[in-house]
């Protein structure tokens, strides 16, 4: 009974960790997955944890008896498989809240959805003190029988911090994700039942494989949300995927929903968003500059391609290197969005900053388009990857980047521009109109406003350019802004980038703001 005492508590933290992960997933799904929501779970895991060892010992010094373990541990494989089941109506109704901007329902469903998970991860948090108590034959061993329980658990926490996420998340989805896990324990725990009780004991527990099974013929093929005009949705290791049909234009949105991440309608190019923007760097180089001039490009958060579709219908078909993390991601643009039709585009999925550093190539042109408050990877804002860009870049090169903001906080586009003058002479800044976004410009060689306007100039004059540059580098001139205020230069050692844009999210929400971030 000790061997199988000791399987038991590896598969048991295999199954912590795992319903840990999953939840992130379950939850990220409507809410993101920015740190705070991170911070949230693990806080409140953690604290379940802690009762679940409080009473794990108080309740197996009444009860050291390897039936009552099994009984705890049943009871917590059963409800932790019913979780998503009573979670998912929850959450929908959370993601309709989300699009409505309806604090009160989002923070309600937030809170709610946490809450389940007290029982189950409380009931297992119970089994290590349970299964130290039970195998502890001779006092004089305790040092080393509850160090055994706590490796052993460990090193099921290791198996089940790669499980859900490498394999079964993109595999089945989330839902079936904790069935798997529920039912693999459940069982665990009904031949534990059985071997140390009976068949007799164990017996009535079957109903909870029943209830589970129940469960999963009301509810199955409910989809993971409902918005109006989904016509595909998927989980990937990164994030959660869905695609929707707007009138004619379909758009791509991911996690949380808040923000449109691609838009593509074969008939039209202009989507009033911040894509078309990345178009006007090269043409604040000195006059003249042509579209000939621009001779490859590179796009760091590729999406589903809008950017892609819209420099190759500028530029003419020159080559372009798409860096998206998430291969999903790419599948999905090839899919929906017309990226099949791009034989210029070399889509590669992988780290943005990875593969700059290690492209052999010169860019004209270099679109980062990989920030979104509260997603920005650190990592893409320091002195040190912006060298990367540089070095990367011809030399009439223009690093172009994405960055969101708050109506009166300009603290993000501060700290970023701060940091890039450090690498480049140059820098120029417009907010895109009706949404909170604007656009940095970086070029390699020192240039200045008037540059632009000169360019349009002769765009405008010469005939022949696409319409879509010219009112881009139109909106570009109009929406201008003075220079950035300078702040914290952003490094690789310290890049304080989770603490702004927390700040700024709170901020945003907090105050009632029903502005949705592009």
């Amino acid at each position: 009974m000790r061997k199988y005492i000791y399987f038991t508590v590896f598969i048991s933290g295999m199954t912590t960790l795992a319903a840990e992960l999953s939840a992130s997933r379950l939850i990220g799904n409507v809410f993101g997955t920015s740190n705070l929501v991170w911070a949230a779970i693990i806080g409140l895991m953690l604290l379940y944890l802690t009762l679940g060892y409080f009473l794990g010992g108080i309740q197996a010094d009444k009860s050291p008896h390897a039936e009552s373990m099994y009984k705890v541990l049943a009871w917590g494989a059963f409800t932790l498989g019913i979780v998503p089941y009573i979670a998912n109506p929850v959450l929908r109704a959370a993601a309709i809240a989300f699009d409505g901007i309806q604090v009160s329902v989002m923070m309600g469903a937030f809170v709610a959805v946490l809450v389940l998970f007290s029982i189950p991860i409380t009931l297992l948090g119970m089994i290590s003190p349970y299964a130290i108590r039970l195998t502890m034959d001779d006092t004089e061993k305790a040092g080393k029988v509850s160090g055994n329980i706590y490796a052993v658990s460990t090193l099921g926490s290791f198996l089940g911090t790669y499980l859900p996420v490498l394999v079964l998340i993109p595999t089945v989805g989330t839902t079936n994700t904790f069935l798997i896990f529920s039912l693999f324990l459940l069982f665990v725990a009904l031949a534990g039942l059985a071997k140390s009780a009976g068949m007799r004991a164990m017996l009535p527990y079957l109903l909870m494989v029943a209830g589970i099974a129940v469960l999963v013929l009301i509810n199955g093929g409910g989809g993971i949300k409902k918005t109006a005009g989904q016509i595909y949705e998927t989980e990937s290791a990164y994030n959660y995927i869905e695609v929707l049909q707007r009138g004619t234009e379909t758009h791509l949105r991911l996690n949380d929903g808040q923000g449109v991440h691609s838009v593509y309608d074969p008939d039209n190019l202009d989507y009033d968003g911040p894509w078309s923007q990345f178009l006007v760097g090269p043409f604040f180089n000195v006059p003249p500059h042509s579209t000939k001039d621009v001779k490859r490009i590179a796009i760091v958060g590729l999406a589903a391609g809008t950017f892609a579709q819209q420099a190759t219908a500028v530029f003419g078909e020159i080559p372009i290197d798409g860096f998206e993390i998430d291969p999903k991601i790419i599948e999905v643009g090839q899919e929906y969005f017309g990226m099949n039709g791009l034989s210029n585009l070399n889509a590669y999925a992988e780290d943005g900053r990875w593969g700059l550093a290690h492209s052999t190539h010169q860019y004209e042109i270099i679109a980062v388009d990989a920030y979104r408050p509260p997603y920005i990877p650190w990592h893409m804002t320091t002195r040190e990857f912006f060298q990367i860009a540089y070095d990367r870049l011809s030399s009439t090169g223009v690093l172009t980047i994405n960055v969101g903001r708050l109506p009166n906080d300009r603290r993000l586009i501060n700290g970023l521009a701060t940091t890039i003058a450090e690498v480049f002479p140059s820098i120029h800044i417009m907010d895109i109109p009706y949404t909170l976004n604007s656009i940095i410009y970086a070029t390699k060689e020192p240039t200045n406003e008037d540059f632009l306007a000169e360019n349009l100039s002769l765009l405008t004059e010469s005939g022949g350019t696409h319409p879509l540059l010219l009112d881009a580098i139109q909106t570009a001139w109009t929406y201008r802004q003075s220079n950035h205020e300078t702040t914290t230069v952003f490094t690789d050692d310290k890049a304080p980038i989770e603490w702004i844009t927390n700040d700024m999210i709170l901020r945003f929400m907090l105050g009632g703001n029903v502005e949705s971030l592009q």
